[in-house]
């Protein structure tokens, strides 16, 4: 997905990283979507943290982890029980869109478990990409490649080719969308959520913080 800002560190353009993610992952799908960007991802994995995909009505997602309440979910939606994760995201999302302007964070604070996922709706171009409150069991970071794009992925080692410094963690109980106001915690929706500079000899050139807010 493109961005406006560009920094001087990154080292590589999207479509080399991604063409790298091709070229060095056995069995790695790869889609292309519209013009929102690329998903690219491999199914293999460890059961409980494995990578699923789904696709409906214009929207696609890539979920890894794990949600805990699925059957609540189920029961909320009324879904029945061959929905996995990501289908469960995609539906969740078409009642929120359906509901607008309700904020993203009143889907998301529904579902419990570990996960990250990243998910791309054609028809308005719109991305949504959130992180579990944890962080615990998968990690999720985010970079800005040399021609000025957004890229995700659990892989490090593959974002610090490609962003340089321009590299941080994915804040986690967050979620960041291109439509739905920027990058936010869903976890605290009342709190801000800020850039921390790090040190020259860090990976990471900034971390993502959510500033509480003090309650009386």
């Amino acid at each position: 997905m493109a961005v406006g800002s560009r920094t001087a560190c990154p080292k590589t353009p999207a479509s080399e990283l991604v063409r790298h993610f091709v070229n060095s992952t056995p069995g790695v799908v790869l889609l292309k979507v519209g013009g929102v960007g690329n998903l690219a991802f491999c199914p293999i994995g460890q059961p409980s943290i494995r990578t699923r995909f789904a696709a409906e009505d214009e929207i696609q997602c890539i979920f890894k982890g794990v949600l805990t309440n699925m059957g609540s979910l189920r029961q909320q939606y009324g879904l029945a029980k061959c929905y996995d994760e990501a289908l469960m995201v995609i539906k969740a999302y078409k009642d929120l869109r359906e509901r607008s302007p309700y904020p993203p964070y009143s889907m998301l604070s529904h579902l419990s478990g570990s996960f990250a996922f990243v998910l791309c709706d054609l028809m308005s171009s719109t991305i949504l990409v959130a992180s579990d409150v944890d962080g615990m069991l998968v990690r999720l970071f985010w970079g800005i490649t040399s021609d000025g794009f957004v890229a995700f992925s659990d892989d490090l080692e593959l974002l610090k080719a490609s962003c340089g410094k321009s590299l941080a963690p994915f804040p986690q109980g967050c979620f960041y969308s291109n439509t739905l106001g920027g990058l936010q915690s869903y976890g605290s929706p009342r709190d801000r959520v800020i850039a921390v500079l790090e040190n020259e000899e860090e990976i990471f050139g900034v971390t993502f913080k959510v500033l509480l807010i003090p309650t009386l």
